[in-house]
């Protein structure tokens, strides 16, 4: 039997909430939870666990093996790098931040202790995403020529319970915008089709949502291997659409989070390959699939699936999108 492990979570949002009910899914009981009491969600489901208030209050008296950041992006780091100076494996929600400051103080941080960092791009645990990317590294659609990303959902649909605009994603202040809240692209693009060589973004506030940062964005990348790629992202779109399609010198890898299914053109059959989710799954699945590889990795039985080395370069991403609507450039990284 594993020995007992010590969770803290840090935000009891829906994020928060849905990490808290996937360890106790997993049969990890010894959860402490760390509370600004801002959530929009009830409590009844969180009675009879520790509460805390303050975090290096709760480090020094409950001494986690594992933090778990899922409070606001604008506040991440306040969690992460006490956390990762204490020695913690840390569950980090992505983004990682709102912006470059600081994140060398959590590399550091994490250097000087050896904690092992998760970054929670969950898309990395979909079964398309895994199929595709097996796919396309068997080089069954030959050299990546091109890649495009569409990612639009309509942003008071998100959480249906709260006011939209006073949700992270909305408000400046907190780290919201479209390039950030949906950066999942900007880690599962690179992830496919390679390392990001130069970027450019256009974003603007387009729709007559009430927010206070861009919620349409257009964006341009070039990867190292000489593809080119394109994403539109926003939080205008009904009904909701999340694909993306790749293609190659012999055929092309599609997505659709509608049906989950990859699928695969290749070029000497002139047909399509569909290989769709197994039967029964549902969207949990993949965020149960990444807390069981946490807790794996908080063991040291496994090396992290997403580190922290990939939320910074998708930070960088960002900030070079952020840079080039700024200056009309584009931006080498």
């Amino acid at each position: 039997m594993p020995p007992s492990t010590k969770f803290l979570i840090a935000g009891l949002g829906s994020i928060g909430r849905r990490h808290f009910r996937n360890l106790i899914a997993l049969g990890e009981k010894d959860i402490v939870l760390l509370r600004t009491r801002k959530a929009t969600l009830p409590d009844d489901e969180l009675a009879g666990y520790p509460v805390e208030t303050d975090l290096q209050e709760a480090l020094k008296k409950h001494r986690p093996d594992a933090v778990i950041v899922s409070n606001p992006t604008a506040f991440h780091l306040d969690v992460a790098i006490p956390a990762a100076e204490a020695g913690c494996a840390i569950l980090l929600e992505k983004p990682i931040s709102h912006s470059m400051d600081r994140l060398d103080q959590l590399e550091e941080a994490v250097r000087k202790s050896g904690s092992q960092v998760l970054v929670a791009f969950q898309f990395r645990f979909h079964p398309g995403m895994l199929r595709a990317k097996q796919l396309i590294e068997a080089g069954e659609i030959g050299r990546i020529v091109s890649a495009h990303v569409h990612f639009g959902e309509y942003l008071p649909a998100w959480h249906p319970w709260e006011d939209y605009r006073k949700g992270y994603a909305a408000r400046a202040d907190m780290g919201g915008g479209v390039v950030l809240t949906q950066c999942h692209s900007l880690d599962y693009l690179p992830w496919l089709a390679g390392r990001v060589e130069s970027a450019w973004g256009f974003t603007g506030k387009l729709s007559d949502l009430e927010v206070n940062v861009e919620d349409t964005a257009k964006i341009g990348l070039r990867f190292a291997g000489g593809a080119l790629g394109s994403l539109h992202l926003d939080f205008n779109r009904q009904p909701p659409v999340h694909t993306f399609d790749i293609a190659g010198t012999q055929g092309t890898v599609k997505w659709d989070l509608a049906d989950g299914a990859a699928r695969i053109y290749r070029a000497e059959k002139k047909d399509w390959e569909v290989y769709p989710l197994p039967v029964e799954w549902e969207r949990n699945v993949m965020f149960m699939e990444q807390m069981n590889h946490f807790v794996a990795v908080v063991r040291r039985e496994v090396e992290p699936a997403c580190t922290l080395e990939d939320g910074i370069r998708v930070q960088q991403l960002v900030e070079a999108v952020h840079e080039s609507q700024r200056s009309g450039r584009v931006i080498d990284l």
